[in-house]
């Protein structure tokens, strides 16, 4: 049975992610999409609503399992019995810092097979940072989500600007 790990911070899941995802489940007998916490960047959802966005938007797909965990990939590879981990790819910048990773978790467990999908071109440029900056100013970005995160980030991002207003009415006074 080959089971795969695609793991990342999905804040939001695009539809390249999907993408990505819905070739993976066609590859491997499993694949459990990791929803992990970046560090160097701060969320715009929590963990939880990411996994939930996540569910629904693979509802379809019977071999993919949507977790989250922490720490480092390899652990829960070998936590869950996976032999692959799936990684995409959009360009030359994303190659080369996943092909760091790629070495660095081959070794710190010899048995981690990375494998590389590239995007598909009408997803290559995309990035949840750019879809989250255009959408902040208006922008309509609802062809490259799933509808129910394209809601959802719609709804955040207006609670967070009426959040925003009202601390500036409050040291305004």
């Amino acid at each position: 049975m080959k089971v795969a790990v695609f793991p990342g911070s999905f804040d939001p899941l695009t539809l390249g992610h999907l993408d990505l995802i819905k070739r993976g489940s066609a590859l491997f007998d499993q694949l459990a999409v990791a929803v992990m916490t970046n560090v160097n960047k701060e969320p715009l959802f929590t963990v939880d609503e990411r996994v939930a966005q996540i569910k629904e938007a693979v509802a379809g797909l019977d071999n993919v399992t949507v977790i989250t965990t922490s720490g480092l990939t390899v652990d829960l590879m070998n936590r869950i019995g996976a032999d692959y981990l799936m990684r995409g790819l959009r360009n030359t910048t994303d190659f080369q810092y996943e092909r760091d990773i790629a070495a660095m978790n081959n070794f710190l467990d010899d048995q981690c097979e990375t494998v590389f999908f590239l995007a598909k071109p009408e997803y290559q440029h995309l990035s949840s940072t750019i879809l989250k900056e255009v959408t902040s100013s208006g922008g309509d970005i609802s062809a490259y989500l799933p509808a129910n995160i394209n809601e959802a980030l719609k709804k955040r991002l207006a609670e967070k600007k009426m959040l925003q207003v009202k601390e500036h009415n409050e040291e305004a006074r």
